[in-house]
């Protein structure tokens, strides 16, 4: 695999492409004030964000990715391409040798993982109890030591994005304890959403786990509005609705609530 890293175009490579351990790297290279290097500021500047952007996301725990959600959400040529060609313009090659192979590597396993047929299984419950081979969650756990853990897994549209960074945002400056794995999950409603035969996929894959929770478990959330109709399915669900402006001062808190019941 390591042989094909020259004949992949990164350029074409959108940003999403970037896995959580890449994205944490960077900001661990970029985060950091430094009177020597290029830092987080250089690399928003040439995105092509103001001043005022970046003074604003001075306030954020993590400048980098913030910078890379927003950067991602508004410009059309936002690429993991450009992004190693802005690194190197500002003289970091130093992050560009070290994070290059490892986004090569990533994308070339995602491609395969594609291209490999779906894993047919005879049942499904997600109330079995964990067991050592289980313990692997996500492709960035080891195997042989705990997964890493998260309140909710977010099921959304590529064009609701900006809307699921905010979310995130705002949910971070909660007191969320990760004290499952995926406890919930939350369902981005929008048109574009319901277009979608991967998002509906998800949706109906959640419904079939655990019937017997899963009112608690799943959370439709709408942010805008709407022109086709809620789906049937979720309509016995309670859905956190954005769109009100009579409810948007507590939405979050709401939203924070619901992510942390037993």
């Amino acid at each position: 695999m390591a042989g094909c890293s020259s004949d992949v175009d990164l350029w074409k490579v959108p940003l999403v492409a970037l896995n959580v351990t890449v994205r944490r790297k960077l900001g661990l290279y970029l985060n950091p004030k430094n009177t020597v290097a290029a830092d987080w500021m250089t690399v928003a500047e040439e995105m092509g964000f103001t001043y005022l952007e970046i003074k604003n996301y001075e306030a954020s725990k993590n400048p980098t990715r913030t910078v890379l959600e927003d950067w991602q959400a508004r410009s059309k040529d936002a690429s993991v391409g450009k992004l190693l060609s802005i690194l190197t313009e500002v003289e970091r090659k130093d992050v560009v040798e070290d994070l290059r192979p490892q986004i090569v590597r990533k994308y070339l396993e995602s491609l395969q993982r594609k291209s490999e047929p779906p894993l047919q299984v005879p049942e499904v419950d997600s109330c079995v109890p964990r067991t050592p081979e289980r313990l692997g969650i996500t492709v960035e756990d080891d195997p042989e030591g705990a997964p890493e853990m998260f309140d909710a897994f977010i099921c959304y549209c590529q064009n609701d994005f900006h809307f699921v960074c905010e979310m995130i945002r705002e949910l971070e400056q909660t007191d969320l304890q990760a004290e499952a794995v995926c406890k919930r999950m939350v369902v981005v409603i929008s048109d574009e959403y319901l277009e979608s035969d991967a998002c509906d996929f998800q949706t109906k894959f959640a419904l079939s786990l655990c019937p017997g929770a899963r009112s608690k478990r799943l959370i439709p959330v709408i942010y805008k509005t709407m022109k086709k109709p809620f789906p049937t399915i979720l309509r016995f669900l309670t859905v956190c609705d954005y769109t009100k402006p009579c409810t948007q001062a507590w939405f979050w808190i709401r939203l924070a609530k619901a992510l942390s019941l037993p």
